[in-house]
């Protein structure tokens, strides 16, 4: 099925699962459970166009040790009492821990609209929300034109065959006062084309949680059934009808877009085949929109040969894609710790949950950022190909910011700014 160009095509998937090992990437392990400090009440929560799923508090945390993190869940599951299933999340790579555990509690609501009932709104939420905001680029701007120029020559060059890197920036802001997680999420959540997400992470301070509103499945299994919606290729929106219109049309006739999309529907195919019979893709990307951005997405979907592969066996599988990673996976891994000069930690990592039937949505952790107290760090990113502008590339990390910015009432040098469709 190929959508016309014109088409606005929504997220959607579920996927399932139960067990065999599929190698997982190097260095995930896992990590205590969230912080049970008095501020850090909020629960995990993904708010999504199929369900809203809330898991409070934590029972238990997935074990540290060598057997690979599939087993160590399912055992974990096997043990003691509670929902039957683990929730969190997954970083970027190595070497971060895996951050998964047992919720003590769990409420799930068909479509968006248990949200409101299962997170209530913050008491007094303008009286306490925060007024003046300190926002630092971290890398500056011409500090990541500068990284993918260099990303750019070291593909020009051929060194490790790199064709594709997705080199990321953040911003680091601080509040006068406490940014409120749960109205963060209110606010994220307002976009239903988006799965809307929150995190509580370990923490030996200040609370801290992982807030954002992705796009992007990575994997999700019912029964035998795969899907999978990967994302390459991204413009702005504009305001007027007629711009924005014509943004999406430059975006799916764009060959260096399609080029870069073409790179991470061949790896995920290449990852799926060999588990997977009916395979199903459409022969051309379909635009796919946010309240902010357009992208170029590909929805696939596929059945299982092995019926043990859980859905986070096929999330370990397939992350990082070259969505937020690159190709070749390694050599762009390499280069993504050389030139972008911090760690990603969860950001481009993975969240979600996986029950111990197999069945389990994940979904790629972009358009987020970490709160811990009065401060947070933003991430957004773009990827970079042959012919890839310095300039261009940087200015879809600011598009890609807006969400959040928008969100949080301010702009990217911290200036309050009305609430628009960003």
């Amino acid at each position: 099925m190929t959508a016309s160009h014109g088409a606005m095509r929504r997220r959607a998937g579920a996927a399932r699962t139960d067990a065999t090992e599929v190698a997982p990437a190097a260095g995930f392990g896992a990590a205590a459970a969230p912080s049970v400090s008095p501020a850090s009440d909020m629960p995990f929560v993904l708010v999504g166009a199929g369900e809203t799923l809330v898991a409070g508090g934590a029972l238990s945390s997935v074990a540290e040790g060598p057997e690979p993190l599939g087993a160590r869940v399912r055992q974990l599951l096997a043990e003691g009492e509670g929902p039957d299933l683990v929730v969190g999340a997954l970083p970027f790579g190595a070497p971060a821990p895996a951050h998964l555990y047992r919720p003590a509690k769990l409420s799930r609501h068909p479509g968006r609209g248990g949200f409101a009932a299962a997170v209530p709104s913050p008491r007094r939420a303008e009286s306490v929300r925060p007024v003046r905001w300190q926002v630092t680029p971290e890398p500056t701007l011409a500090a990541y034109q500068a990284a993918v120029a260099a990303a750019l020559t070291r593909m020009s060059q051929g060194g490790e065959g790199l064709r594709k890197i997705v080199l990321s920036r953040s911003l680091k802001i601080i509040a006068d006062r406490l940014i409120d997680a749960t109205a963060l999420l209110r606010a994220l959540a307002q976009d239903e084309s988006v799965t809307a997400f929150c995190v509580p992470l370990p923490s030996t301070g200040a609370p801290r949680a992982l807030v954002g509103a992705t796009p992007e499945l990575l994997v999700s299994r019912r029964g035998a059934r795969v899907t999978s919606h990967p994302l390459a290729g991204s413009s702005r929106r504009a305001r007027e009808a007629g711009a924005d219109h014509a943004a999406a049309q430059a975006l799916i006739g764009s060959e260096k877009d399609r080029r870069e999309h073409r790179e991470v529907v061949a790896a995920i195919l290449d990852q799926l085949a060999p588990h997977c019979t009916d395979l199903a893709v459409p022969g051309e990307p379909e635009l796919t929109s946010t309240a902010s951005m357009w992208h170029l997405g590909t929805p696939i979907t596929g059945r299982l040969r092995d019926a043990s592969l859980s859905a986070l066996d096929l999330a370990l599988l397939l992350h990082p894609t070259p969505a937020v990673c690159g190709t070749p996976r390694g050599a762009a891994a390499r280069a993504i710790a050389e030139l972008e000069g911090y760690e990603r930690g969860f950001y481009a990592g993975a969240v979600g949950w996986c029950e111990a039937s197999g069945d389990g949505d994940w979904h790629v952790a972009i358009r987020c950022a970490e709160l811990s107290g009065r401060e947070a760090r933003l991430y957004a990113g773009a990827g970079i190909v042959a012919g890839s502008d310095p300039a261009a590339e940087g200015e879809e990390t600011s598009a890609k910011f807006a969400a959040l910015l928008t969100a949080l009432g301010i702009d990217e040098n911290g200036i309050p700014v009305a609430e628009d469709r960003a």
